[in-house]
């Protein structure tokens, strides 16, 4: 799959069916959305084309502080990498964008710049200034300009719509393993190594401390998880603790993975952690020692767990 940071940067001379939409999450309704465009072009000898947009339309036209998203951008783009999608195009929304007529949109854009041949859209696609434009004027344009125009139905897309509330739901409760039923894959939480106060390590835990940067990501709820990671190419397993540290008088959220029989400096490391199951919520202790006792039932609980799926 080829990456491209705005549509001008896409090659105008190849041929495409492009899908448009968020696609946050990559949840089974969206891999059946990409699955048909990507059986569509082989049909059709074009190329397959997915084009997002990114700050979200949300975060410019609303300034939402409050908007939270199954993935950042970067996790989306690993994930529809595996999809077997052949171009994703990630163009900036700004206001100055948003102001485009629907003519403007369609025919500088989706024609003289990504060559859509035929768009797979959903019954309910707006588009153009205000969100005026809707599929009856797509597909007179489609008349006009020699494009295809293959519609979503109601109840695909509503598909779409419950099973992305489901997820972001079930990741509020810290149900990670509904959350990842409807993903078909694992909830990822992704971010930089930095130095944390060394807790873990004076409990006999080192933790490496996740830094999320995106301020949108969703966070599931404070607990302690299983997680696995994948580290300098092979994969490791391990506990992680999202939350404030409450036993020892922590006021901040942080993210902390301790990584079972792994000792190695990750500081400065950009990783990736699979979510896979959550042991328990956040509990105040009360004292260190029953911290640690906890502690210890946590990496039994997960070492568990990683003999039981390997079975």
């Amino acid at each position: 799959m080829k990456t491209y940071p705005k549509a001008s940067s896409f090659d105008a001379n190849i041929p495409t069916v492009i899908t448009i939409g968020t696609f946050d999450g990559v949840h089974v309704g969206h891999r059946k959305i990409i699955e048909r465009l990507v059986n569509s072009a082989k049909e059709s000898n074009l190329e397959s084309a997915l084009l997002t947009f990114f700050p979200h339309p949300r975060m410019v036209l609303q300034q939402s502080t409050d908007l939270r998203l199954i993935n950042t951008i970067e996790e989306r783009k690993s994930i529809l990498s595996s999809t077997g999608l052949e171009h994703l195009i990630i163009h900036p929304f700004t206001r100055a964008f948003s102001r485009l007529t629907a003519r403007q949109y369609v025919e500088e854009f989706l024609i003289e710049k990504l060559n859509a041949k035929k768009i797979i859209i959903g019954y309910d696609h707006r588009f153009g200034r205000n969100r005026t434009a809707d599929i009856l004027d797509l597909k007179k344009f489609a008349k006009e300009f020699n494009f295809e125009v293959e519609e979503i139905s109601k109840q695909d897309i509503e598909d779409v719509g419950i099973s992305s509330t489901k997820i972001r739901t079930a990741l509020e409760k810290g149900d990670i393993e509904k959350a990842n039923q409807y993903l078909s894959s694992s909830f990822l939480l992704s971010g930089e190594v930095v130095r944390g106060k060394g807790l873990g390590k004076g409990l006999g835990y080192a933790t490496a401390n996740i830094f999320i940067k995106e301020k949108y990501k969703l966070i599931p709820e404070n607990g302690v998880f299983v997680v696995q990671s994948k580290i300098n190419g092979t994969r490791q397993n391990g506990m992680m603790n999202i939350g404030t540290n409450p036993t020892v008088g922590g006021v901040e959220q942080s993210i902390e993975v301790h990584f079972l029989d792994y000792n190695q400096d990750l500081y400065g490391q950009e990783l990736q952690i699979e979510v896979l199951h959550r042991i328990r919520g956040e509990v105040n202790f009360g004292s260190i020692d029953n911290l640690k006792n906890a502690m210890q039932n946590d990496e039994l609980y997960t070492r568990d767990y990683f003999n039981r799926i390997h079975k």
